[in-house]
């Protein structure tokens, strides 16, 4: 009897698993259908080729201009910037960690990356505008300090914790056996992590930089507040910029419903939403090409 209701659980909860995923499939899909119709209904008044390659956004202009080339470079240069902060302090954190930090250190160091990952974006951006925008102002001489470099510090703060958590696990799960045979050949801890461990650990690397690609792409509030919002095309990163997340935060509330200027914004959404997937599907391709190079 005890038998034949362990295996009814085991279906039970069977099909509970599967639905959950295909529901989280449907709602996927979902919002994609609804990004591409409302899109589409956008396309009818505006040519794909003229929106995105167009160097202007101003659509509440006497002649709207629907030109996201800006918003696009923006994003890109706001994100760039983040991931060069980003990237090796937290790869090199995540080493720390795994191979140098002591016990009792690094049960000190996990929980406060873990917290810095809780505190809201509304935060980050305030801290943003009081802190590092008047330090930005005096050291390049500018009026004030709502640039891409600020949204880039910032987005490189909140992407932190996810890059060192990944990475950290991934150089965690690197077996001994391949640190063994390196000390074994008279090479040092340094060497070993640089030239083994490291190595060893791309795939996961590789899905921790991903993984904070797609969190700077997709942060708003951060961008709102600290990168001056203005639609113009950037030329450094001391230029005010207006990323493709701050635009539909700011206009969505205000624009009138069912405009061409309405359906512009579900077409800067669908624009995101395969920015955001062609970064997944890269890291995914270079993440299964180097398990291979692994296996073999």
């Amino acid at each position: 009897m005890r038998y034949k209701t362990r295996i009814s659980l085991d279906k039970l909860f069977k099909i509970v698993f599967k639905a959950t995923g295909l529901l989280v499939l449907a709602l996927l899909g979902g919002i994609f259908l609804m990004l591409i119709y409302n899109s589409f209904s956008f396309f009818l008044d505006v040519r794909p080729l003229d929106f995105i390659t167009g160097m202007e956004w101003n659509p509440t202009g006497d002649t709207p201009r629907y030109g996201m080339l800006p918003l696009i470079l923006s994003t890109t240069l706001v994100t760039f910037g983040a991931m060069l902060i980003a990237i090796p302090l937290g790869i090199g954190t995540a080493a720390f960690i795994a191979e140098y930090a002591s016990p009792r250190l690094k049960n000190i160091l996990k929980p406060a990356i873990e917290m810095l990952a809780a505190i809201p974006s509304v935060v980050i951006g305030f801290l943003g505008i009081v802190v590092l925008s008047p330090q930005i102002a005096t050291m390049a001489d500018l009026p004030n300090g709502l640039n891409a470099l600020n949204g880039a510090i910032l987005l490189a703060i909140m992407a932190l914790p996810t890059i060192i958590t990944v990475a950290e696990d991934a150089i965690h799960a690197v077996p001994n056996t391949y640190k063994e045979a390196s000390y074994g050949v008279g090479a040092t801890k340094w060497q070993t992590l640089r030239k083994v461990v490291i190595p060893a650990a791309f795939p996961g690397i590789i899905a921790a930089i991903m993984l904070g690609v797609g969190r700077a792409i997709g942060e708003t509030m951060t961008v709102l507040m600290a990168t001056g919002n203005a639609s113009m095309f950037p030329t450094g990163m001391f230029d005010a910029v207006k990323t493709m997340t701050a635009t539909i935060a700011i206009e969505m509330g205000e624009v009138p419903y069912q405009t061409t200027h309405y359906y512009a914004l579900y077409a800067i959404a669908t624009v995101l939403f395969f920015m955001t997937l062609i970064a997944n599907m890269l890291g995914e391709y270079f993440i299964n090409k180097f398990r291979k190079y692994h296996a073999v």
